[in-house]
């Protein structure tokens, strides 16, 4: 690659403690040693909240809605919104039966939640309300089901909240990686 092909816009990264989210002993997320099943499943889903929560810290709302790389419409923002619609889909819609109706995503626009995701102050505000309640209320179904078998209605089947909360981990960690990437992209802080 010649030095001509260089992006001089972009941020560089440097593996250091000062452009880390969080220092090791600062860090919120757990480092396991749970006894039992639901344990395990609910602190690695609630770190990988936190993980989405870090990546997003500290920027301004023209940074959040930043998109990636055209045509993709993903920004952290958009992320922030999508995990709120599917927070809602699976926990109020699936698991409890609620007729819950979008927030943001429709027929005629099934990217809305990246597309409507911009660089507005109400707008980033409105996106962390919704993915906070929708966690809420996630936390509050699990803490008062009776069992990881309990069973949910999805499409023509059932999944049981055990399936439910590692799809919901598989989720946040996909999305968390596009997250450091998106993250780097804006300021060259990476992630842990």
């Amino acid at each position: 690659m010649s030095d001509e092909s260089v992006d001089t816009d972009r941020p560089t990264s440097h593996f250091a403690w000062s452009n880390m989210f969080v220092t090791p002993e600062d860090d919120p997320r757990s480092e396991g040693g749970f006894d039992d099943e639901l344990s395990v499943l609910v602190n690695y889903l609630r770190d990988q909240r936190l993980t989405l929560e870090l990546k997003c810290a500290g920027l301004d709302a023209e940074q959040l809605a930043r998109r990636s790389v055209p045509p993709s419409p993903m920004s952290l923002l958009g992320l922030v919104r999508h995990m709120a619609e599917v927070e809602r889909g699976w926990f109020r819609r699936t698991m409890a039966g609620e007729d819950a109706p979008r927030i943001w995503r429709h027929e005629a626009d099934r990217d809305a939640d990246f597309h409507g995701a911009v660089g507005d102050p109400a707008v980033v505000e409105e996106a962390w309300a919704a993915w906070r309640e929708e966690v809420a209320y996630a936390e509050r179904f699990v803490a008062s089901a009776l069992n990881l078998d309990v069973k949910g209605r999805h499409g023509d089947g059932e999944i049981s909240l055990r399936e439910l909360l590692v799809h919901m981990i598989e989720e946040y960690a996909r999305h968390n990686g596009h997250a450091d990437l998106l993250r780097e992209l804006i300021d060259g802080r990476v992630g842990q």
